[in-house]
């Protein structure tokens, strides 16, 4: 078995953890169409206002001071039965760190869903300029590519409002041999680290 699909066995085993609190995966219909994004969020509107063209980071360990900066949105269709698909759009940027140190930068794509597990829909209200269906809370896992031909999985979690506890709002990644399993979480009033998903 090749690295590569160690790292996305382990990957996937974290995204288990982050979903520890569900029985079972549960589907919006038969066939989940979603985008997803990595958004902005104006704080100074009532309500705030939701958009595409956000940013969010995460954190390698050994050492800590290995961080991954990712823009992002795309669409996948989630089949019913739980499994993977190749019915995906989208990709976004992706800087890397060593401290303050940039080391690397460019595009990825998205190339396959491994999993997409759907926790319910959103409450509450938002100015929602992506409107593309109804907001949703889950959790996706993408193998993706990167510009400079290095492999990696991608995971957004949605933990936006009504969301069920334990999941993750932000992403995660790997790229090559470095993880970055830690996600940084949004602070309030900080522009920065939040995801979305629309079900249409």
């Amino acid at each position: 078995m090749s690295r590569f699909k160690f790292t996305v066995l382990g990957f996937l085993g974290f995204i288990v953890m982050l979903s520890a609190s569900r029985v079972s995966v549960v589907q919006a219909a038969d066939s989940d169409h979603v985008r997803w994004d990595i958004t902005s969020q104006n704080f100074s509107t009532t309500p705030n206002t939701i958009s595409p063209g956000g940013v969010a980071f995460a954190t390698a360990r050994n050492p800590n001071t290995l961080t991954i900066k990712l823009t992002g949105s795309g669409t996948f269709i989630g089949p019913a039965s739980g499994g993977t698909s190749s019915g995906v759009t989208g990709g976004g940027t992706w800087k890397t760190f060593s401290g303050a140190t940039l080391t690397g930068s460019g595009t990825y794509d998205v190339t396959e869903l491994v999993s997409w597990h759907f926790s319910n829909f959103q409450t509450g209200s938002f100015i929602d300029l992506i409107d593309e269906g109804a907001r949703a809370n889950g959790v996706a896992v993408f193998r993706i590519a990167y510009s400079d031909g290095s492999e990696g999985v991608l995971g957004l979690g949605c933990h936006g409002p009504g969301a069920p506890d334990g999941t993750l709002e932000g992403v995660i990644a790997s790229r090559g041999s470095v993880t970055y399993w830690d996600g940084q979480p949004p602070l309030p009033g900080v522009n920065q680290n939040r995801t979305i998903f629309h079900i249409r």
